[in-house]
Protein backbone atom coordinates (compact mmCIF):
# COMPACT_ATOMS: atom_id res chain seq x y z
CA UNK A 1 0.00 0.00 0.00
CA UNK A 2 2.81 2.54 0.64
CA UNK A 3 3.95 2.11 -2.96
CA UNK A 4 0.42 2.74 -4.17
CA UNK A 5 0.14 5.85 -2.01
CA UNK A 6 3.39 7.17 -3.42
CA UNK A 7 2.14 6.59 -6.96
CA UNK A 8 -1.07 8.46 -6.21
CA UNK A 9 0.92 11.37 -4.81
CA UNK A 10 3.05 11.55 -7.96
CA UNK A 11 -0.03 11.52 -10.19
CA UNK A 12 -1.72 14.20 -8.11
CA UNK A 13 1.32 16.49 -8.32
CA UNK A 14 1.50 15.92 -12.06
CA UNK A 15 -2.18 16.77 -12.51
CA UNK A 16 -1.84 19.91 -10.42
CA UNK A 17 1.09 21.09 -12.51
CA UNK A 18 -0.81 20.50 -15.73
CA UNK A 19 -3.89 22.32 -14.44
CA UNK A 20 -1.83 25.35 -13.42
CA UNK A 21 -0.13 25.40 -16.81
CA UNK A 22 -3.45 24.99 -18.57
CA UNK A 23 -5.03 27.88 -16.68
CA UNK A 24 -2.10 30.15 -17.49
CA UNK A 25 -2.26 29.20 -21.17
CA UNK A 26 -5.98 29.97 -21.37
CA UNK A 27 -5.45 33.72 -21.16
CA UNK A 28 -3.22 33.58 -24.24
CA UNK A 29 -6.04 32.15 -26.33
CA UNK A 30 -8.69 34.64 -25.24
CA UNK A 31 -10.59 35.69 -28.40
CA UNK A 32 -12.68 38.73 -29.14
CA UNK A 33 -15.15 39.28 -31.94
CA UNK A 34 -13.61 40.67 -35.13
CA UNK A 35 -14.13 44.36 -35.67
CA UNK A 36 -17.07 44.76 -38.10
CA UNK A 37 -15.93 48.33 -38.94
CA UNK A 38 -19.49 49.66 -39.01
CA UNK A 39 -20.35 53.16 -40.13
CA UNK A 40 -23.17 54.14 -37.78
CA UNK A 41 -24.85 57.44 -38.76
CA UNK A 42 -25.79 60.05 -36.20
CA UNK A 43 -29.41 60.09 -37.33
CA UNK A 44 -31.78 58.80 -39.97
CA UNK A 45 -31.90 60.71 -43.23
CA UNK A 46 -35.70 60.53 -43.42
CA UNK A 47 -36.38 61.41 -39.78
CA UNK A 48 -37.58 64.88 -38.83
CA UNK A 49 -35.50 66.55 -36.15
CA UNK A 50 -38.68 67.98 -34.61
CA UNK A 51 -40.25 64.56 -33.94
CA UNK A 52 -41.11 63.89 -30.33
CA UNK A 53 -39.35 61.02 -28.57
CA UNK A 54 -41.98 58.30 -28.97
CA UNK A 55 -40.28 54.89 -29.33
CA UNK A 56 -42.53 51.89 -30.03
CA UNK A 57 -44.06 50.30 -26.95
CA UNK A 58 -43.85 46.57 -26.24
CA UNK A 59 -47.52 46.14 -27.21
CA UNK A 60 -47.17 48.45 -30.21
CA UNK A 61 -50.27 47.06 -31.95
CA UNK A 62 -52.53 48.63 -29.31
CA UNK A 63 -51.73 52.01 -30.86
CA UNK A 64 -54.09 51.18 -33.72
CA UNK A 65 -56.95 51.04 -31.18
CA UNK A 66 -58.61 47.90 -32.55
CA UNK A 67 -59.78 45.39 -29.97
CA UNK A 68 -60.11 42.66 -32.60
CA UNK A 69 -56.55 43.22 -33.82
CA UNK A 70 -55.27 43.13 -30.23
CA UNK A 71 -57.10 39.85 -29.64
CA UNK A 72 -55.58 38.30 -32.77
CA UNK A 73 -52.11 39.49 -31.77
CA UNK A 74 -52.38 37.96 -28.31
CA UNK A 75 -53.64 34.68 -29.71
CA UNK A 76 -50.88 34.52 -32.30
CA UNK A 77 -48.22 34.95 -29.62
CA UNK A 78 -49.59 31.94 -27.75
CA UNK A 79 -50.44 29.44 -30.48
CA UNK A 80 -48.59 30.37 -33.67
CA UNK A 81 -46.88 27.28 -35.04
CA UNK A 82 -43.80 29.09 -36.38
CA UNK A 83 -43.15 30.53 -32.91
CA UNK A 84 -43.64 27.08 -31.38
CA UNK A 85 -41.11 25.63 -33.82
CA UNK A 86 -38.64 28.40 -32.92
CA UNK A 87 -39.06 27.54 -29.23
CA UNK A 88 -38.32 23.90 -30.05
CA UNK A 89 -35.10 25.01 -31.76
CA UNK A 90 -34.12 26.84 -28.56
CA UNK A 91 -34.55 23.61 -26.59
CA UNK A 92 -32.41 21.77 -29.15
CA UNK A 93 -29.68 24.41 -28.94
CA UNK A 94 -29.66 24.25 -25.12
CA UNK A 95 -29.28 20.48 -25.31
CA UNK A 96 -26.39 20.85 -27.75
CA UNK A 97 -24.73 23.25 -25.32
CA UNK A 98 -25.03 20.70 -22.52
CA UNK A 99 -23.50 18.06 -24.81
CA UNK A 100 -20.60 20.37 -25.66
CA UNK A 101 -20.04 21.23 -21.99
CA UNK A 102 -19.78 17.57 -21.00
CA UNK A 103 -16.24 17.44 -22.42
CA UNK A 104 -15.06 19.84 -19.69
CA UNK A 105 -15.97 17.32 -16.98
CA UNK A 106 -14.53 13.86 -16.31
CA UNK A 107 -16.52 10.86 -17.42
CA UNK A 108 -17.02 8.22 -14.72
CA UNK A 109 -18.49 4.77 -15.18
CA UNK A 110 -18.95 1.79 -12.87
CA UNK A 111 -18.91 -1.91 -13.74
CA UNK A 112 -19.70 -5.13 -11.99
CA UNK A 113 -18.68 -8.46 -13.42
CA UNK A 114 -18.97 -12.15 -12.63
CA UNK A 115 -16.78 -14.52 -14.66
CA UNK A 116 -17.27 -18.30 -14.73
CA UNK A 117 -14.71 -20.50 -16.46
CA UNK A 118 -13.85 -24.16 -16.62
CA UNK A 119 -10.49 -25.67 -17.65
CA UNK A 120 -10.16 -28.76 -19.82
CA UNK A 121 -10.15 -32.12 -18.02
CA UNK A 122 -7.59 -33.78 -20.33
CA UNK A 123 -3.82 -33.71 -19.85
CA UNK A 124 -0.86 -34.16 -22.17
CA UNK A 125 -0.47 -37.81 -21.08
CA UNK A 126 -4.03 -38.58 -22.09
CA UNK A 127 -5.32 -38.84 -18.54
CA UNK A 128 -8.44 -37.05 -17.41
CA UNK A 129 -8.66 -35.16 -14.15
CA UNK A 130 -12.16 -33.68 -14.36
CA UNK A 131 -10.96 -30.13 -15.08
CA UNK A 132 -11.31 -27.10 -12.83
CA UNK A 133 -14.10 -24.58 -12.44
CA UNK A 134 -13.22 -20.98 -11.55
CA UNK A 135 -15.57 -18.15 -10.55
CA UNK A 136 -14.21 -14.59 -10.39
CA UNK A 137 -16.00 -11.45 -9.17
CA UNK A 138 -14.97 -7.85 -9.96
CA UNK A 139 -16.33 -4.38 -9.24
CA UNK A 140 -14.65 -1.20 -10.44
CA UNK A 141 -14.93 2.49 -11.21
CA UNK A 142 -13.19 4.04 -14.19
CA UNK A 143 -12.67 7.72 -14.92
CA UNK A 144 -11.39 9.59 -17.94
CA UNK A 145 -10.59 13.25 -18.33
CA UNK A 146 -9.07 15.31 -21.12
CA UNK A 147 -7.14 18.33 -19.94
CA UNK A 148 -8.45 21.36 -21.85
CA UNK A 149 -4.92 22.80 -22.00
CA UNK A 150 -5.47 24.74 -25.23
CA UNK A 151 -9.10 25.70 -24.66
CA UNK A 152 -10.56 23.46 -27.36
CA UNK A 153 -13.46 22.24 -25.25
CA UNK A 154 -14.08 25.64 -23.69
CA UNK A 155 -14.34 27.17 -27.14
CA UNK A 156 -16.70 24.42 -28.27
CA UNK A 157 -18.92 25.11 -25.26
CA UNK A 158 -18.85 28.84 -25.94
CA UNK A 159 -19.79 28.23 -29.58
CA UNK A 160 -22.76 26.10 -28.48
CA UNK A 161 -23.83 28.72 -25.91
CA UNK A 162 -23.72 31.48 -28.54
CA UNK A 163 -25.73 29.31 -30.91
CA UNK A 164 -28.35 28.89 -28.18
CA UNK A 165 -28.43 32.67 -27.74
CA UNK A 166 -28.80 33.09 -31.51
CA UNK A 167 -31.78 30.73 -31.44
CA UNK A 168 -33.44 32.88 -28.78
CA UNK A 169 -33.10 35.92 -30.98
CA UNK A 170 -34.33 33.84 -33.92
CA UNK A 171 -37.48 33.18 -31.92
CA UNK A 172 -37.89 36.95 -31.50
CA UNK A 173 -37.44 37.41 -35.25
CA UNK A 174 -40.12 34.80 -35.95
CA UNK A 175 -42.45 36.38 -33.38
CA UNK A 176 -41.98 39.86 -34.88
CA UNK A 177 -42.58 38.54 -38.40
CA UNK A 178 -45.71 36.76 -37.18
CA UNK A 179 -47.13 39.83 -35.47
CA UNK A 180 -46.50 42.09 -38.45
CA UNK A 181 -48.10 39.46 -40.70
CA UNK A 182 -51.18 39.46 -38.46
CA UNK A 183 -51.40 43.27 -38.64
CA UNK A 184 -50.89 43.35 -42.41
CA UNK A 185 -53.46 40.61 -43.03
CA UNK A 186 -56.00 42.29 -40.74
CA UNK A 187 -55.59 45.64 -42.49
CA UNK A 188 -55.95 43.86 -45.83
CA UNK A 189 -59.26 42.47 -44.55
CA UNK A 190 -60.46 45.94 -43.60
CA UNK A 191 -59.36 47.37 -46.94
CA UNK A 192 -61.17 44.63 -48.86
CA UNK A 193 -64.34 45.24 -46.87
CA UNK A 194 -64.13 48.99 -47.49
CA UNK A 195 -63.50 48.50 -51.19
CA UNK A 196 -66.40 46.04 -51.48
CA UNK A 197 -68.78 48.48 -49.79
CA UNK A 198 -67.60 51.26 -52.08
CA UNK A 199 -67.95 49.04 -55.13
CA UNK A 200 -71.50 48.09 -54.13
CA UNK A 201 -72.35 51.76 -53.62
CA UNK A 202 -70.87 52.58 -57.03
CA UNK A 203 -72.90 49.76 -58.60
CA UNK A 204 -76.03 51.35 -57.20
CA UNK A 205 -74.96 54.75 -58.57
CA UNK A 206 -74.17 53.28 -61.99
CA UNK A 207 -77.54 51.52 -62.03
CA UNK A 208 -79.27 54.78 -61.13
CA UNK A 209 -77.50 56.56 -63.99
CA UNK A 210 -78.44 53.70 -66.34
CA UNK A 211 -82.10 54.11 -65.46
CA UNK A 212 -81.89 57.84 -66.19
CA UNK A 213 -80.24 57.19 -69.56
CA UNK A 214 -82.87 54.61 -70.48
CA UNK A 215 -85.57 57.13 -69.70
CA UNK A 216 -83.87 59.61 -72.04
CA UNK A 217 -83.65 56.89 -74.67
CA UNK A 218 -87.38 56.18 -74.35
CA UNK A 219 -88.09 59.91 -74.56
CA UNK A 220 -86.06 60.10 -77.76
CA UNK A 221 -83.34 62.34 -76.33
CA UNK A 222 -80.79 59.55 -75.95
CA UNK A 223 -79.26 56.89 -78.12
CA UNK A 224 -78.78 53.17 -77.85
CA UNK A 225 -75.02 53.85 -77.71
CA UNK A 226 -75.51 55.87 -74.54
CA UNK A 227 -77.31 52.94 -72.95
CA UNK A 228 -74.62 50.47 -74.05
CA UNK A 229 -71.81 52.66 -72.68
CA UNK A 230 -73.48 52.96 -69.29
CA UNK A 231 -74.18 49.23 -69.21
CA UNK A 232 -70.44 48.71 -69.75
CA UNK A 233 -69.66 50.96 -66.79
CA UNK A 234 -72.11 49.05 -64.62
CA UNK A 235 -70.73 45.68 -65.73
CA UNK A 236 -67.16 46.78 -64.95
CA UNK A 237 -68.20 47.77 -61.45
CA UNK A 238 -69.89 44.43 -60.88
CA UNK A 239 -66.83 42.58 -62.21
CA UNK A 240 -64.59 44.35 -59.68
CA UNK A 241 -66.36 42.75 -56.70
CA UNK A 242 -65.36 39.04 -57.03
CA UNK A 243 -61.58 39.72 -56.88
CA UNK A 244 -62.15 41.84 -53.78
CA UNK A 245 -64.14 39.06 -52.15
CA UNK A 246 -61.35 36.64 -53.04
CA UNK A 247 -58.79 38.96 -51.40
CA UNK A 248 -61.01 39.19 -48.32
CA UNK A 249 -61.30 35.40 -48.01
CA UNK A 250 -57.57 34.84 -48.59
CA UNK A 251 -56.55 37.27 -45.85
CA UNK A 252 -59.04 35.81 -43.39
CA UNK A 253 -57.56 32.39 -44.15
CA UNK A 254 -54.08 33.86 -43.63
CA UNK A 255 -55.16 35.11 -40.20
CA UNK A 256 -56.49 31.63 -39.41
CA UNK A 257 -53.11 30.10 -40.27
CA UNK A 258 -51.29 32.66 -38.12
CA UNK A 259 -53.42 31.74 -35.10
CA UNK A 260 -53.09 28.00 -35.84
CA UNK A 261 -56.77 27.36 -36.52
CA UNK A 262 -58.68 26.10 -39.55
CA UNK A 263 -60.49 28.85 -41.49
CA UNK A 264 -63.87 27.34 -40.58
CA UNK A 265 -63.31 28.13 -36.89
CA UNK A 266 -62.13 31.71 -37.35
CA UNK A 267 -64.62 34.55 -37.50
CA UNK A 268 -63.19 37.97 -38.32
CA UNK A 269 -65.65 40.85 -37.94
CA UNK A 270 -63.44 43.50 -39.48
CA UNK A 271 -65.02 46.87 -40.06
CA UNK A 272 -63.47 49.85 -41.75
CA UNK A 273 -60.04 51.46 -41.88
CA UNK A 274 -61.66 54.72 -40.84
CA UNK A 275 -61.91 53.30 -37.31
CA UNK A 276 -58.18 52.54 -37.12
CA UNK A 277 -55.96 55.09 -35.38
CA UNK A 278 -52.57 55.98 -36.81
CA UNK A 279 -50.02 55.87 -33.98
CA UNK A 280 -47.06 58.19 -34.06
CA UNK A 281 -43.69 56.59 -33.50
CA UNK A 282 -40.14 57.91 -33.81
CA UNK A 283 -37.13 55.77 -34.72
CA UNK A 284 -34.71 56.99 -32.06
CA UNK A 285 -30.97 56.90 -32.78
CA UNK A 286 -29.41 54.49 -35.29
CA UNK A 287 -27.04 53.24 -32.58
CA UNK A 288 -30.05 52.05 -30.56
CA UNK A 289 -31.16 49.88 -33.45
CA UNK A 290 -28.19 47.53 -32.89
CA UNK A 291 -29.71 46.38 -29.59
CA UNK A 292 -33.38 46.52 -30.63
CA UNK A 293 -33.40 44.52 -33.86
CA UNK A 294 -33.50 40.79 -33.04
CA UNK A 295 -32.08 39.83 -36.43
CA UNK A 296 -28.98 41.94 -35.75
CA UNK A 297 -28.56 40.36 -32.31
CA UNK A 298 -28.98 36.92 -33.90
CA UNK A 299 -26.25 37.63 -36.46
CA UNK A 300 -24.00 38.92 -33.69
CA UNK A 301 -24.48 35.72 -31.65
CA UNK A 302 -23.83 33.57 -34.71
CA UNK A 303 -20.63 35.52 -35.36
CA UNK A 304 -19.56 34.96 -31.74
CA UNK A 305 -20.24 31.23 -32.16
CA UNK A 306 -18.15 31.10 -35.33
CA UNK A 307 -15.32 32.96 -33.58
CA UNK A 308 -15.33 30.40 -30.77
CA UNK A 309 -15.28 27.61 -33.35
CA UNK A 310 -12.14 29.14 -34.85
CA UNK A 311 -10.44 28.88 -31.45
CA UNK A 312 -11.56 25.28 -31.08
CA UNK A 313 -10.25 24.43 -34.55
CA UNK A 314 -6.92 26.15 -33.78
CA UNK A 315 -6.49 24.08 -30.62
CA UNK A 316 -6.54 20.89 -32.67
CA UNK A 317 -3.01 21.67 -33.88
CA UNK A 318 -1.68 21.16 -30.33
CA UNK A 319 -1.24 17.98 -28.28
CA UNK A 320 -4.19 16.50 -26.41
CA UNK A 321 -3.61 15.25 -22.86
CA UNK A 322 -5.79 12.42 -21.62
CA UNK A 323 -5.94 11.08 -18.08
CA UNK A 324 -7.59 7.75 -17.31
CA UNK A 325 -7.87 5.87 -14.06
CA UNK A 326 -9.49 2.70 -12.90
CA UNK A 327 -9.87 1.20 -9.46
CA UNK A 328 -11.95 -1.44 -7.75
CA UNK A 329 -12.02 -4.88 -6.23
CA UNK A 330 -11.47 -8.33 -7.67
CA UNK A 331 -11.84 -11.67 -5.89
CA UNK A 332 -12.69 -15.29 -6.54
CA UNK A 333 -15.03 -15.30 -3.54
CA UNK A 334 -17.99 -12.96 -3.37
CA UNK A 335 -17.76 -12.64 0.44
CA UNK A 336 -14.20 -11.31 0.23
CA UNK A 337 -14.76 -9.02 -2.78
CA UNK A 338 -14.57 -5.74 -0.88
CA UNK A 339 -11.65 -6.70 1.39
CA UNK A 340 -8.53 -4.48 1.28
CA UNK A 341 -6.37 -7.24 -0.24
CA UNK A 342 -8.80 -7.47 -3.20
CA UNK A 343 -8.34 -3.81 -4.24
CA UNK A 344 -6.60 -2.77 -7.44
CA UNK A 345 -6.09 0.49 -9.38
CA UNK A 346 -4.38 1.86 -12.46
CA UNK A 347 -3.58 5.42 -13.57
CA UNK A 348 -2.57 6.37 -17.10
CA UNK A 349 -1.62 9.72 -18.56
CA UNK A 350 -1.27 10.03 -22.32
CA UNK A 351 -0.28 12.81 -24.71
CA UNK A 352 -1.19 12.73 -28.39
CA UNK A 353 0.36 15.11 -30.90
CA UNK A 354 -0.97 15.20 -34.48
CA UNK A 355 1.93 14.77 -36.91
CA UNK A 356 0.38 13.99 -40.28
CA UNK A 357 -3.34 13.81 -41.08
CA UNK A 358 -3.39 14.67 -44.74
CA UNK A 359 -4.37 18.31 -44.06
CA UNK A 360 -7.59 17.51 -42.19
CA UNK A 361 -6.90 19.79 -39.21
CA UNK A 362 -5.64 22.62 -41.44
CA UNK A 363 -8.64 22.26 -43.73
CA UNK A 364 -11.02 22.34 -40.77
CA UNK A 365 -9.30 25.48 -39.43
CA UNK A 366 -9.52 27.25 -42.78
CA UNK A 367 -13.17 26.20 -43.08
CA UNK A 368 -14.09 27.70 -39.70
CA UNK A 369 -12.17 30.88 -40.55
CA UNK A 370 -14.10 31.21 -43.80
CA UNK A 371 -17.40 30.66 -41.98
CA UNK A 372 -16.42 33.33 -39.49
CA UNK A 373 -15.72 35.79 -42.30
CA UNK A 374 -19.03 34.89 -43.97
CA UNK A 375 -20.95 35.59 -40.76
CA UNK A 376 -19.00 38.82 -40.26
CA UNK A 377 -20.15 40.06 -43.65
CA UNK A 378 -23.71 38.88 -42.91
CA UNK A 379 -23.63 40.81 -39.63
CA UNK A 380 -22.46 43.97 -41.39
CA UNK A 381 -25.15 43.56 -44.04
CA UNK A 382 -27.82 43.06 -41.37
CA UNK A 383 -26.84 46.35 -39.72
CA UNK A 384 -26.70 48.31 -42.98
CA UNK A 385 -30.00 46.80 -44.13
CA UNK A 386 -31.61 47.70 -40.82
CA UNK A 387 -30.73 51.38 -41.28
CA UNK A 388 -32.12 51.27 -44.82
CA UNK A 389 -35.31 49.54 -43.60
CA UNK A 390 -35.98 52.33 -41.10
CA UNK A 391 -35.34 55.06 -43.65
CA UNK A 392 -37.54 53.30 -46.21
CA UNK A 393 -40.34 52.98 -43.66
CA UNK A 394 -40.06 56.65 -42.67
CA UNK A 395 -40.16 57.71 -46.32
CA UNK A 396 -43.12 55.40 -46.95
CA UNK A 397 -45.09 56.88 -44.04
CA UNK A 398 -44.40 60.42 -45.17
CA UNK A 399 -45.21 59.84 -48.82
CA UNK A 400 -48.29 57.67 -48.21
CA UNK A 401 -49.60 60.32 -45.81
CA UNK A 402 -49.16 62.96 -48.49
CA UNK A 403 -50.73 60.65 -51.08
CA UNK A 404 -53.70 60.08 -48.76
CA UNK A 405 -54.20 63.81 -48.26
CA UNK A 406 -54.09 64.53 -51.97
CA UNK A 407 -56.33 61.59 -52.82
CA UNK A 408 -58.99 62.88 -50.45
CA UNK A 409 -58.98 66.10 -52.46
CA UNK A 410 -59.31 64.06 -55.66
CA UNK A 411 -62.32 62.19 -54.25
CA UNK A 412 -63.97 65.42 -53.08
CA UNK A 413 -63.54 67.03 -56.51
CA UNK A 414 -64.66 63.88 -58.34
CA UNK A 415 -67.74 63.56 -56.14
CA UNK A 416 -68.72 67.18 -56.83
CA UNK A 417 -68.24 66.71 -60.59
CA UNK A 418 -70.31 63.52 -60.56
CA UNK A 419 -73.12 65.12 -58.57
CA UNK A 420 -73.28 68.05 -60.99
CA UNK A 421 -73.24 65.79 -64.05
CA UNK A 422 -76.06 63.65 -62.60
CA UNK A 423 -78.14 66.75 -61.91
CA UNK A 424 -77.61 67.95 -65.48
CA UNK A 425 -78.43 64.49 -66.79
CA UNK A 426 -81.79 64.52 -65.06
CA UNK A 427 -82.38 68.07 -66.25
CA UNK A 428 -81.66 66.95 -69.79
CA UNK A 429 -78.74 69.34 -70.30
CA UNK A 430 -75.78 67.02 -69.64
CA UNK A 431 -73.48 65.56 -72.25
CA UNK A 432 -73.54 61.79 -71.84
CA UNK A 433 -69.76 61.59 -72.34
CA UNK A 434 -69.28 63.96 -69.41
CA UNK A 435 -71.54 61.85 -67.24
CA UNK A 436 -69.62 58.70 -68.16
CA UNK A 437 -66.24 60.31 -67.49
CA UNK A 438 -67.19 61.82 -64.14
CA UNK A 439 -68.65 58.63 -62.72
CA UNK A 440 -65.68 56.49 -63.85
CA UNK A 441 -63.30 59.06 -62.38
CA UNK A 442 -65.19 59.01 -59.08
CA UNK A 443 -65.27 55.23 -58.89
CA UNK A 444 -61.53 55.00 -59.50
CA UNK A 445 -60.75 57.83 -57.07
CA UNK A 446 -62.74 56.24 -54.25
CA UNK A 447 -61.06 52.86 -54.73
CA UNK A 448 -57.64 54.49 -54.91
CA UNK A 449 -58.40 56.33 -51.67
CA UNK A 450 -58.87 53.04 -49.82
CA UNK A 451 -55.67 51.68 -51.32
CA UNK A 452 -53.79 54.79 -50.19
CA UNK A 453 -55.20 54.43 -46.70
CA UNK A 454 -54.11 50.79 -46.63
CA UNK A 455 -50.63 51.70 -47.86
CA UNK A 456 -50.20 54.16 -45.01
CA UNK A 457 -51.21 51.58 -42.39
CA UNK A 458 -48.84 49.03 -43.92
CA UNK A 459 -46.06 51.64 -43.89
CA UNK A 460 -46.59 52.19 -40.16
CA UNK A 461 -46.41 48.43 -39.55
CA UNK A 462 -43.22 48.29 -41.61
CA UNK A 463 -41.68 50.94 -39.36
CA UNK A 464 -42.47 48.86 -36.28
CA UNK A 465 -40.88 45.87 -37.96
CA UNK A 466 -37.84 47.88 -39.06
CA UNK A 467 -37.34 49.09 -35.48
CA UNK A 468 -37.41 45.53 -34.14
CA UNK A 469 -40.88 45.63 -32.60
CA UNK A 470 -41.54 47.10 -29.17
CA UNK A 471 -38.79 48.67 -27.09
CA UNK A 472 -38.23 48.31 -23.39
CA UNK A 473 -39.08 51.59 -21.61
CA UNK A 474 -36.04 53.67 -20.74
CA UNK A 475 -35.11 53.73 -17.08
CA UNK A 476 -35.09 57.24 -15.71
CA UNK A 477 -32.27 58.20 -13.38
CA UNK A 478 -33.24 59.03 -9.79
CA UNK A 479 -33.12 62.65 -8.77
CA UNK A 480 -30.21 61.97 -6.37
CA UNK A 481 -28.08 60.79 -9.26
CA UNK A 482 -28.47 64.03 -11.20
Amino acid sequence: MPAATASLDRVARWLAALCIAGSSAGCILTKDLPDPALDIPQGYKAARLTDLDAPPTLDWWRGFRSSELTSLMQEAQKVNLDIAAAVARIIQADAQARIAGAALLPSISGTGQETYSRTSGSSASGLTNGGREVVNYASSLSASYQLDFWGQNRDALQAADETAIANRFDRDVVALTTLTSVANAYFQVLAAQDRIRTAEHNIASAARILDAIKQRFKAGTGTDLDVAQQESVLANQRASVPPLRQTLAQNINALATLVARPPESVHVIGGTMNQISSPRVTPGLPSELLTQRPDIRRQEAQLASATANVGSARAQFFPSIQLTGQGGYQSSALVSLFQPHAAFFSLVGSLTQPIFDGGRILGNFELTKAKQDELLQAYRKAVVSAFADVDNALVAIRQTSEKLRLQREVVAASQRAFNLSEQQLRAGTADIVTVLNTQVALFQAEDTLWQAQLARLLAIVSLYQALGGGWEPKMERPVDAL
